[in-house]
């Protein structure tokens, strides 16, 4: 992924507005670049959800794993010519 990854501290939001605003950042991703989500708890049934709405076409790599923030890269996976 890129060197200047926009992070999104989802930490100051209600627990209803965090999924849609992942939700619009993925789907403004465009191909090889990515976004940092910053949470306060860890984000893996998000993982789930992604991957069932758009498979195989995204990254997710955790970048820090608590216990007072998670951080994982998401991004949109360029495809192969």
């Amino acid at each position: 992924m890129t060197d200047t990854t926009e992070a999104v501290d989802l930490r100051s939001l209600v627990p209803a507005q965090r999924h849609a605003k992942i939700f619009q950042l993925v789907h403004a991703l465009e191909p090889g670049s990515a976004f940092e989500l910053i949470n306060d708890h860890d984000p893996k049934p998000l993982y789930y959800q992604l991957e069932a709405e758009y498979p195989g076409q995204f990254s997710w790599t955790y970048r820090e794993q608590g216990p007072e923030a998670w951080r994982v890269e998401i991004g949109k996976i360029e495809q192969a010519a």
